[in-house]
């Protein structure tokens, strides 16, 4: 992403962050610049090497940790559980509402894709779990694909 996207998408999440009373600080806002630069989802520790290399400063697992719960929680990354990464939303300076997350992950190159699901799939997703006799612990959808690119070569 050219750095005027990357600083456009830091705006608008700082933007996001004052409306609901938080601050983005400046750790938060680099780990989520780290995330949106990053052309594949990013562990944990891959975030710090990251932030450590750049920034000349040692940041410790558990304020990294802390920083990314912080940035899922007010919608700015999404952790892919099946990964155990972290990937930047996709969606931060839209101003509408999003419907559910879905993940296209590429089993060959590692890069992801956040597409939108209809919320009425969602609801017949959710009615099926119930039938079942099971409760959806989340909503989030990652899916094992191949992108246009691999699945050519």
């Amino acid at each position: 992403m050219s750095s005027n996207s990357t600083q456009n998408v830091l705006d608008k999440a700082q933007q996001k962050c004052v409306s609901t009373g938080a601050k983005l600080t400046s750790k938060r806002s680099r780990l989520l610049e780290l995330l949106i630069d990053s052309d594949k989802p990013l562990s944990a520790y891959e975030v710090i090497d990251r932030y450590n290399q750049f920034s000349g400063q040692s940041m410790p697992p558990m304020s990294a940790y802390r920083i990314l719960d912080f940035l899922i929680s007010k919608q700015l990354v999404h952790k892919l559980s099946s990964e155990n990464k972290y990937v930047a939303c996709s969606h931060i300076t839209c101003e509408h509402e999003h419907s559910v997350a879905q993940f296209l992950i590429c089993r060959s190159c590692q890069k992801v894709k956040e597409i939108m699901i209809d919320a009425g799939i969602m609801q017949g997703l959710a009615h099926s779990v119930e039938e079942a006799g099971y409760q959806l612990q989340s909503s989030q959808l990652e899916l094992d694909c191949l992108c246009q690119q691999c699945a050519t070569h």
